[in-house]
């Protein structure tokens, strides 16, 4: 399978992997499961971390390539920015936008605890309960 993880999973996965389901520690630690990141998540992390919210220790390159390394980057593409807009969200937060739209556009499964992304019909997720 190919998973995209979502950011919260992403930094779970990393720091707290308590907060993950059996399920999907079980997927992520699968080594026959490709393992996708949005660079929107690494910017959203990155905004986390000036806002205070989370605490990343090095320089940010030194962090996000440590944190990265077993992943595979999933682009920004035109054709993602497009489907962007049109992912049935009631909200309008880019950066969960991008990620379903991601997801969509690549085949990938999202994998996240994030209510409101499950269920968007075409967007395959792995839901973390």
């Amino acid at each position: 399978m190919k998973f995209l993880l979502d950011t919260h999973i992403w930094l779970w996965s990393l720091v707290e992997p308590n907060r993950l389901s059996r399920q999907v520690r079980r997927e992520l630690s699968d080594g026959n499961n490709e393992l996708w990141l949005s660079p929107v998540s690494t910017w959203e992390v990155l905004l986390l971390h000036a806002k205070g919210r989370i605490r990343l220790h090095g320089s940010h390159r030194d962090w996000v390539a440590r944190a990265t390394m077993h992943m595979r980057e999933a682009p920004l593409t035109h054709e993602i920015v497009v489907a962007a807009q049109e992912v049935p969200l009631p909200h309008q937060d880019p950066a969960d936008r991008f990620l379903a739209a991601t997801a969509e556009v690549l085949g990938l499964t999202l994998v996240t605890a994030d209510h409101r992304l499950l269920g968007l019909g075409k967007i395959a997720t792995l839901a973390n309960r």
